[in-house]
């Protein structure tokens, strides 16, 4: 559990850090790089610790997986309620894709 939530909490600053300029389209570009940065590293200083306590329970194939599901959720609940955009039925779906995918990984 420990792993899930530290990877979802670096996902929650990685979101922030690539996508979170979006809604300060006029903001300088050398500005909004510094303070992607900035949040950046914090999500280093969580998304290491994960994969590194997670190592041995899970394969590093599992790992990446579990990151990947963590950040479209993540990601999701951002669009929806920062950016403010509607959760398309396609993304939907292509979301639930990937983790019928995810399921794959970890059955077999």
């Amino acid at each position: 559990m420990q792993t899930i939530i530290l990877l979802t909490l670096s996902n929650i600053f990685m979101t922030f850090a690539w996508y979170g300029h979006l809604k300060f389209r006029d903001s300088p570009l050398w500005i909004v790089i510094l303070i992607s940065w900035g949040i950046a590293f914090f999500e280093y200083c969580l998304q290491v610790p994960a994969n590194r306590y997670g190592y041995g329970k899970f394969s590093a194939a599992e790992l990446k997986t579990l990151q990947e599901v963590i950040t479209l959720v993540v990601f999701a609940l951002f669009s929806v309620f920062y950016l403010g955009e509607p959760l398309k039925w396609n993304v939907v779906l292509g979301f639930g894709l990937i983790v019928f995918a995810v399921w794959i990984i970890f059955r077999w």
